[in-house]
């Protein structure tokens, strides 16, 4: 970073292109958008950056992101516990739960299998998926994983952990009214929840 930038905008700049999808002029830009910005504006981004790391949690039964352990989805006594959708990130639950069509829990994996990224399945909540499977009265997981290569690959993998377990739980997957290639959480509500209805059988 040019040295004609103060130290504190350079840090700023460095930290925003660290994030996905965030380039050097996007980067550059966010910086100095900040600076213009009022300061209750910038100091309620501040408070927000700091709450997120201090008050959210991972629910220790689902994985997902939550200001309790357990989360609201894990301590309603009204879901169905014996179905759980496996899906690969938060914001999947979020476009599962805009649908309405769901009343079963989580698991969270946080990522899918990607060597090319080197994501391998001891990278994500594959164990303690099986885990559950040991102390939880499950009848079905439904692997909602992303309709692509990692996602296809991911379900194939947690298919065999659990086969090779000795599990006989009933093991579904969501409809292909998903396009694919695409992410779950871009997906439309009318779309996401008929892929949930329809969802079949894995062999």
């Amino acid at each position: 970073m040019s040295s004609a930038l103060p130290r504190p905008v350079a840090r700023l700049i460095d930290a925003f292109a660290r994030l996905p999808g965030i380039g050097p002029k996007t980067a550059s830009r966010l910086a100095f958008h900040l600076l213009r910005m009022p300061d209750d504006h910038a100091l309620q981004l501040s408070e927000a950056l700091r709450a997120l790391k201090e008050s959210v949690v991972h629910c220790q039964r689902c994985y997902n992101i939550a200001e309790t352990s357990p989360c609201e989805v894990c301590a309603d006594p009204s879901r169905d516990s014996g179905t759980v959708c496996v899906v690969e990130e938060p914001l999947d639950v979020i476009a599962l739960e805009r649908t309405g069509e769901y009343k079963g829990l989580y698991h969270v994996l946080h990522g899918a299998i990607s060597p090319v990224d080197g994501i391998g399945p001891t990278d994500l909540r594959i164990d303690e998926l099986v885990r559950r499977m040991g102390v939880e009265p499950i009848r079905e997981i439904i692997l909602a994983t992303n309709p692509s290569l990692e996602g296809d690959a991911t379900a194939m993998f947690i298919e065999r952990a659990l086969r090779a377990n000795g599990s006989e739980v009933r093991l579904t997957r969501l409809a292909r009214g998903l396009p694919v290639g695409g992410d779950i959480e871009y997906a439309d509500e009318v779309t996401l929840g008929r892929a949930m209805t329809g969802r079949s059988e894995v062999r």
